[in-house]
């Protein structure tokens, strides 16, 4: 009898259901959500195993990559699309979801995901903790901003030289015992976050620098070593895109579309996908088209822009830049300011 098995994954434990070939419930469990109990359990069943299935999560490639090394293949669906059929159910627990996981596996009513290497999990860590901390040391320096405020202290711009913010706000506090307290206290505290930022800064761009693809990404304007780490880590794999435009769809930079017999609305970005990686793509086509030096993408942009306005067109450079830098990575040549003969061709 073949059989196939939904996993809704929790932190402690996990709902797993079992189903024939005709869609019946064979067996039902509750295990522990570490990889040797999957295992075990996977093993004791006398049944065919056809497919497993577990929604996308932050457990679900930890487990996929272990169970993955046992000898089972499991198969990631996209969160979005999950949630969407599971949402319909009346009542909604964690064995409901395990059954409409299976079912859905079973009739094939699914989108699988990609499952990230180790090296691609371990620069969105970096990054993660890149952002953490940085937006940690922005907070912070909003705060003292605010503290200031309430006794009409006004810290104003403040350059970014080393030491200018500290020896303003030490020169607004001078002589009020309480507030050199507590400016003291947070300025050191920003200073250490701060030094922990430059670490990770320095990590950053040397493993950009060390990376072949990230190399030829930076050569384009815009282009930095964040964001070459970003469009690295969250696409992993260029070759699992049959076309490099499938990347503006799957990062979600395409308008949303609702047609229903007269109506037909053409909304805003549908914003699948990748947050971080949309994100940078964003910011990458902002620097573009104000700060970067002239390249036949920028001037692109500045057509769309007169025609259609500067946000869509932001929008639009962001979406054309994640087509390049795929292209850019599965041919492995760097940018090209100048668009030649070869390229208009194609």
């Amino acid at each position: 009898m073949k059989t196939f098995i939904g996993i809704d994954v929790s932190l402690a434990s996990s709902a797993v259901c079992v189903l024939d070939e005709h869609g019946q419930v064979v067996k039902r469990a509750q295990i522990d959500s570490e990889p040797e109990a999957f295992t075990a359990f996977l093993r004791d069943l006398p049944w065919t195993i056809e497919a497993i299935g577990l929604e996308a999560g932050p457990l679900s490639q930890w487990l996929h990559r272990s169970l993955g090394d046992a000898g089972f293949a499991l198969i990631l669906m996209e969160t979005r699309q999950v949630k969407a059929v599971l949402k319909a159910m009346p009542v909604k627990t964690d064995r409901r979801d395990a059954e409409g996981i299976a079912q859905l596996l079973r009739m094939g009513w699914f989108r699988p995901v990609h499952c990230k290497s180790v090296s691609a999990q371990e620069m969105r860590a970096l990054l993660s903790a890149r952002k953490s901390v940085q937006k940690a040391a922005l907070d912070i320096e909003q705060s003292l901003r605010g503290v200031l405020r309430n006794f009409g202290m006004k810290l104003g711009p403040v350059g970014k030289g080393k030491g200018r913010y500290e020896a303003r706000v030490r020169e607004l506090v001078a002589g009020n015992a309480a507030l050199e307290t507590a400016a003291s206290a947070i300025l050191d505290a920003r200073a250490m976050l701060r030094d922990k930022l430059s670490a990770l800064d320095r990590r950053v761009l040397e493993l950009a620098r060390q990376d072949e693809a990230c190399r030829l990404m930076m050569t384009m304007p815009g282009i930095g070593a964040v964001i070459a780490l970003t469009v690295r880590s969250a696409i992993d794999d260029p070759a699992r895109f049959r076309s490099s435009r499938d990347v503006g769809p799957w990062v979600g930079l395409t308008p949303r579309r609702e047609q229903s017999g007269e109506r037909d609305v053409t909304g805003r970005i549908t914003k699948a996908g990748d947050a971080a990686l949309r994100t940078a793509l964003f910011n990458a086509a902002t620097v573009m088209m104000h700060n970067a030096r002239p390249c036949w993408l920028k001037a692109w942009g500045m057509q769309v822009a007169r025609r259609r306005g500067s946000k869509r067109a932001t929008v639009a450079v962001a979406r054309r830049i994640g087509v390049v830098l795929h292209r850019m990575w599965l041919d492995g040549t760097e940018f090209r300011l100048q668009r030649d003969t070869v390229t208009l061709a194609s």
